[in-house]
């Protein structure tokens, strides 16, 4: 699929995603919300993929929804039935909104954050599995500066977190924080050198795609994303249910495979 806002590499295992109109400090349009749920599924899709790397090009990760695009929006755009897509039995309701697909995704979602990154910028970061950071990476919610609230339940994924203090201090605040700042409330777990950031990005999801079967991730990350809806008793029975699954597949027989033969894996995620 050709795009016009965004660029999608594959290197090896890794398909890279890297929003494009550095102009706009890689600002969302409606076409760039379009081409970056297309192409997050395509990549989700595509079987030489193991994991996907979200960035952008320029100074900006993503400063959030365009200004000029917003000025313009109609009131009843958040309700358009157009952005919704058929409901699939097999993913949580909760997870297949407007910006909440990313956990619903089977591969992990790496966001390597370059730059400044705000508003629905920071609510993609959020929903994504890893967030690395540069030093030059600069956060805000920003939306109480618009006359705006908390969007699309970022009031529910980032108080668990950073914390409910912190998440009240980000959201009514709006106030901008600094890479430091973000590593120290949990907001990301790595700062790295602004010329470090893609390659620690891509060794990493390397490793996720390469070094462990790509269907104990694909379950583990449902696992995690769902406890937040269930007790400890049916996240128990789920894992039991799972563990029961696992040690009749591929994947497990070739995990101890090549422990016992002390070789790399060669898993196939069955």
């Amino acid at each position: 699929m050709a795009f016009n806002q965004l660029t999608c590499s594959v290197d090896g295992a890794v398909a890279t995603i890297r929003l494009n109109r550095p102009s706009r400090m890689n600002a969302l349009t409606q076409v760039l919300e379009n081409e970056l749920r297309a192409a997050v599924e395509q990549a989700d899709a595509d079987p030489a993929v193991g994991a996907i790397i979200l960035t952008g090009e320029g100074r900006a990760f993503c400063a959030g929804m365009d200004m000029e695009e917003l000025e313009v929006l109609p009131p009843d755009d958040i309700r358009r039935q157009d952005w919704m897509r058929p409901y699939d039995m097999n993913r949580r309701a909760d997870y297949q909104t407007r910006y909440s697909y990313f956990p619903a995704t089977g591969k992990p979602i790496i966001s390597a954050i370059n730059g400044a990154t705000a508003g629905l910028g920071l609510v993609m970061a959020l929903y994504s599995d890893f967030r690395l950071a540069s030093e030059s990476a600069v956060f805000a919610t920003a939306f109480a500066k618009r006359g705006l609230i908390a969007e699309h339940g970022i009031a529910w994924i980032l108080p668990r977190i950073v914390g409910h203090a912190n998440a009240i201090d980000l959201l009514l605040t709006s106030r901008k924080i600094d890479a430091a700042e973000a590593l120290a409330m949990g907001l990301v777990s790595r700062v790295l050198a602004p010329d470090e950031l893609l390659p620690a990005a891509h060794a990493l999801a390397t490793a996720l795609a390469t070094e462990v079967s790509p269907r104990s991730v694909r379950i583990m990350k449902r696992q995690i994303w769902d406890a937040p809806f269930c007790d400890l008793g049916a996240a128990i029975a789920d894992a039991n249910r799972e563990m029961y699954d696992s040690i009749q597949s591929e994947d497990f027989k070739e995990g101890v495979a090549h422990f016992l033969e002390r070789r790399p894996a060669r898993f196939t995620g069955k």
